[in-house]
Parts: C-alpha cells; structure tokens; sequence
C-alpha cells in the first residue's frame, strides 16, 4: 500500500487540532519479521506495559513499540489480539463478576461479547506515530484520540465519503481491543469509549473519546475532511446564539418546500 503516511498525519494533526499523535497500529503474524525499529518493552526498556500504556507512550512521547505476549502486563489485550488462547476462568465470566458483573452469567455474557482474533494468527501488535510508517512498514489500523468537537469533524468526513453513519461496539471495558479488533474484523470505522484501565493507567483525558479504523479508509477520510474544511465547516468552531440565524440555500430551498415559514 503506497501511502505517504507522514503527509497524511500532518493532514489530521492539522484540520482537527489534534493534541496527541495519531497513531498506526500494526498485528505481527507468527513467523513474519519484526519490523525494525521498534523497542520491545521487555527487553529494551526493562519492563512489562498494558496495551493501553504502549499507545499512550507512542501518541504522547512518539515511541515506535513492539509488544508479544512476554512484554504484557495486562491479559485482556493479549486474549483480544490472538496471542495467546483465552482462559477457561476469563470465559466463565469470573474476569467480571464480582467485581464490574452483578452475576457470573452477566460476566460470562461481556466475556463472549469481546471481539478478538482466533489464537494461532498472531504473535504481536505494535504502535507508533502515524508519520512514522513507511513503506517497509505498514500500519493495519489508525488510531485517534480526540475530543467530542473533534468527532464531530471526523463523523462529518465519514459521512461525506459515502453518506453513511458509524456503527460501532461500545463496552466500558478494554478501549485497547474494541479500537482495533472490529476495525480490522469489520474494515470499516469505530468509536470506542476508553476503558477505565486507559484513564487510570495510561492518562486517557476525561474529554477523550477513540475514533479508529482499517488503513485503507485512511485517505478516504483525510479528502473528507479537506472537503469539509472547503466547505467552509472546518474546526475552530465559531459559536453564535442568534435567532433566526442565516440558513444555508439548500436548507432555506428545502423548509421552504416543505411549507416552513422561513422568509
């Protein structure tokens, strides 16, 4: 995939105002080189991280971080990417209850809700800085953590390409996985809502929401936006509370069509 990855995150950093780098996320399949470059936590830094913590290091601090099942703190990530096969424990729901499920069944239930990879694909998953691919390596999704505003410009863009809205998975569980998984599973777009792990662990903001999707929609959503920029309907937002404010023609057309006394 010839993308020039650099240019396109300059693109979003510079439409949406953006405050971390968007990230590209990368799944390392068994047997496949490690792309070069990347620290390994374990053995480069001398510690485990959490998925959510690798993420944060390469949108905040620009890290370019590879992690395999042995540089993993938390066990949810390594389940929902395919590394390593799921606990019987984790799938009779006791991950959950007692303490986020008000039963075992409800913790079993979240349990089979999560998206993940089959085991036996996957032996890593790696994160850096969007500008940071190239050509000898490619991100498979893009993360982007943004505000409500922000959101709002990137669901505008979405809607442009093809008019259609964004369906996504939402628990208040495991950000790191429901960001990826299904925008790769699906290959379409994703808003995921980060868990409590990504704000106590890994500095998610409080306004922060995550917006991700498969590689190949990357362009797509960058000429969105461009086009919305053009448009005249680009970020800052300028706030006015005036009655009977001036109508764009083709909404003035439309209520005056539909009888609406708008002269």
């Amino acid at each position: 995939m010839s993308v020039n990855f650099k240019e396109k995150a300059e693109i979003l950093k510079k439409h949406l105002f953006l405050k971390t780098e968007p990230l590209g996320i990368g799944l390392l399949k068994i047997g496949e080189e490690k792309p070069a470059n990347f620290l390994e936590p374990l053995k480069d830094l001398g510690y485990h991280l959490s998925a959510c913590q690798s993420f944060a290091l390469s949108r905040r601090s620009k890290l370019a971080l590879l992690m395999t099942l042995d540089d993993m703190w938390c066990f949810e990530p390594a389940v929902g990417f395919g590394l390593t096969e799921p606990p019987v424990d984790f799938l009779e729901g006791h991950n959950r209850y007692p303490g986020t499920a008000s039963s075992i069944e409800a913790g079993k239930q979240w349990a089979s809700n999560m998206p993940r990879f089959a085991e036996g694909k996957y032996e890593g998953i790696f994160s850096a800085p969007l500008s940071f691919f190239g050509e000898k390596v490619s991100p498979d999704a893009v993360i982007i953590y943004c505000d409500p505003s922000q959101l709002t410009q990137i669901m505008t863009a979405v809607n442009w390409i093809d008019g259609r809205d964004v369906y996504s998975r939402i628990s208040g569980h495991a950000a790191c996985v429901y960001a990826v998984v299904p925008a790769i599973q699906d290959r379409n777009f994703q808003v995921v809502v980060p868990c409590g792990g990504d704000r106590r662990r890994a500095a998610a903001q409080d306004n922060e929401i995550i917006f991700s999707f498969p590689v190949e929609k990357l362009e797509k959503l960058v000429e969105g936006l461009e086009a919305i920029e053009r448009s005249g309907g680009g970020l800052p937002v300028k706030f006015t509370l005036k009655e009977e404010y001036p109508l764009e023609p083709v909404y003035k057309k439309m209520g005056l069509n539909m009888g609406m006394k708008l002269d």
